[in-house]
This record gives C-alpha cells, sequence and structure tokens, in this order.
C-alpha cells in the first residue's frame, strides 16, 4: 500500500502498456496481469465503508520561471513592472491572474467536499497512530481526507487522489500521507506524481514495500530500464510471495516494452506459475506468460497456458478463456 497497475491493480498482466485499465480484456496494471491491492495506505479502511489533481508539469518544483534571484531584467529586484508595454489595466489583469491562482490554490488546500458520514475511524489504527503527533483537529481533517480517499480510490481514483492532496497540503512530513497520495496519485494515473511521493515516503521511513509501484511508474513513465534496475534491488529477496509476483510481472512488462520478449519469458519462467494456489498473484502470472507466449507467436503454448489460467480465475479477473476462445478459433 500489471497493466491495472494501481498497488495491486494493474499493465495487462504481462504484456499491455503501463497504466492500461484493468479489465476482462486483460488485466491490471502494475506489471501486467490483473488486478492488484499494493502496500499503498489506503487499503486498510475499504473493508469498512462502501467503495466508491491535475499532473504535475514537470518542473522543478519552486524553480524561478526565467534568469537568477534579483535579476534586473524587469528593474530593481523585486519591483513590480509598470512599464508602458504592459498596456492600460494590465496590472489590474496580473492581479485578477493572481486572484485565481490563489483560488485554485485555496480550493486544492481545501480539498473535495468531505461527506458527515465519514469520520476518519475508517482507517487502519497504523495510520491514525501516525496523526497523534497533530493537533486534534488538524489530525481530524487529515484522516477524514485519507479515509474518504480510500473509499473512493476504487470508482472515482482522481477524487481520491484529490483528498490525499488536501492531507498532504496538512501534513506533508507525515510518511504515511505522502504514501497515501503516492498510492491515490498511481491509481489516477499520475505516474510522476506517485513515482516522487513514493520516493519521499521511502526517504521518511525507509521502507521498501512501494518498490514495485515505483518501478511500474518508471515503466508507464517509459523508462523500463529504470524499472529492471527497481526489480534487482536486493529487498525483493525478503518480499512476500504476492509482493515477489507483482515485481516480477513488472520485470516482465519492462522486458516486454523493451522488445525482449525471450526475456520476459525466462523472467516469468522463474515465478512459481505451476503453484497451487488460486490466489489472485498466481492467475495473474499465469496470464502474463500465456500473453507474452501469444506475442512471441508460440500459439500452442500460449493456449495451454489461458486455460491454465482460467481453471484457477475463480474470480474472473482476466479475460483468459476468451483469448484461449480465440487462439483455437485462428487454429483451426
Amino acid at each position: 500500500m500489471a497493466e491495472d497497475r494501481r498497488p495491486q491493480r494493474g499493465s495487462r498482466t504481462g504484456s499491455g502498456r503501463p497504466g492500461e485499465s484493468r479489465g476482462k480484456s486483460g488485466g491490471a496494471r502494475a506489471g501486467d496481469g490483473g488486478d492488484r491491492r499494493g502496500a499503498g495506505r489506503l487499503e486498510g479502511q475499504r473493508s469498512s465503508a462502501p467503495r466508491g489533481g491535475a499532473k504535475g508539469q514537470g518542473g522543478k518544483p519552486g524553480a524561478k520561471s526565467a534568469g537568477k534571484p534579483g535579476a534586473k531584467s524587469s528593474g530593481r529586484p523585486f519591483e513590480r513592472r509598470t512599464d508602458r508595454r504592459d498596456g492600460p489595466g494590465a496590472g489590474r489583469d496580473r492581479y485578477a491572474r493572481d486572484g485565481a491562482s490563489r483560488s485554485a490554490e485555496q480550493a486544492a488546500y481545501d480539498g473535495p467536499d468531505l461527506p458527515a458520514e465519514i469520520t476518519g475511524k475508517e482507517l487502519d489504527r497504523s495510520v491514525t497512530a501516525q496523526l497523534k503527533g497533530l493537533p486534534e483537529k488538524l489530525a481530524a481533517r487529515v484522516a477524514r481526507h485519507l479515509a474518504a480517499a480510500g473509499m473512493l480510490i476504487d470508482q472515482d481514483p482522481e477524487t481520491a487522489y484529490q483528498h490525499t492532496l488536501a492531507a498532504r497540503a496538512r501534513a506533508s512530513r507525515l510518511a504515511v500521507v505522502r504514501e497515501a497520495t503516492g498510492e491515490a496519485a498511481y491509481a489516477a494515473g499520475h505516474y510522476a506524481e506517485a513515482l516522487a511521493e513514493l520516493r519521499a515516503a521511502k526517504r521518511m521511513n525507509g521502507a521498501t514495500d512501494y518498490l514495485p509501484i515505483m518501478a511500474d511508474c518508471h515503466r508507464a513513465l517509459g523508462n523500463p530500464e529504470q524499472a529492471i534496475k527497481l526489480a534487482k534491488s536486493p529487498s525483493v529477496a525478503n518480499f512476500s510471495a504476492e509482493a515477489k509476483a507483482e515485481m516480477t510481472l513488472v520485470e516482465a512488462g519492462a522486458r516486454r516494452d523493451m522488445g525482449q520478449l525471450d526475456a520476459a519469458l525466462r523472467t516469468l519462467e522463474l515465478a512459481p506459475l505451476t503453484s497451487k494456489s488460486r490466489a489472485a498473484w498466481v492467475v495473474r502470472l499465469r496470464y502474463a506468460y500465456a500473453d507474452i507466449l501469444e506475442a512471441a507467436g508460440r500459439d500452442s503454448d500460449a493456449l495451454a497456458w489461458f486455460h491454465r489460467t482460467h481453471a484457477i480465475d475463480a474470480e474472473q479477473i482476466t479475460d483468459a478463456a476468451e483469448r484461449a476462445d480465440l487462439l483455437e478459433r485462428r487454429q483451426d
């Protein structure tokens, strides 16, 4: 807390492009392979309530638009320009723009409306414990925004993201808030923002749970080499079986993005494809393997693995049955 890449949400099971929405058409974001619930802090409150920002500009925070601080391009440092080239009323227009900017910033700070029924008590205790260092009223407001985000993240990830931005505006020094913001940004498809937030959270608490999501963000941003680099992190060896599968899916997807189909298959062949478990992560591993086999032109092998996927996909998180049917028709 595949291609449905949200923490345990997400790229098409092993083959699609990062950021594709999941569904029976193939899958899941992060890494490729079906639905995926990750290590994010927004997961804990979902079971206790019904389910359900604009992208950054890519510049450096706080960067000057031009020149050095105090440059004399407009006269004395920080002097308000009033030269005639601005034209009549230019000052008023500029102040109007500043006012609009302040209004937008205030709206972002306020965040979306908070439903009265959301109290913040929906959060997991591990989250609320980290909010105790805040003043009581502030902690309550932050908790409500995080709880709202957790309830909306599946149905309305953009609004969930806006809730986490409101929480971050009030408590940006808390790792749990930055983690939640990163997860919501990821769910909403804001991969650069998600990567930045999860990096910040990792610096604060040293957790490695975010690595699969961070790797998948790199993949979505067109940096598969960085995704593979994170997949090779020593800490991955200590991951749970599910987290290892997530990282495997991301690595395989990244290698496929680079045109390395054989390497992608070898990556998946090192995973527990033949596990007797019917867990979602096994389903997604099998689907990813079948998908890349088909991409590699190995239709007979792909057909067999789509059938093996369907055999354990009780929740129908993939379209393995339909894919198998299409392959069979093509072979007839």
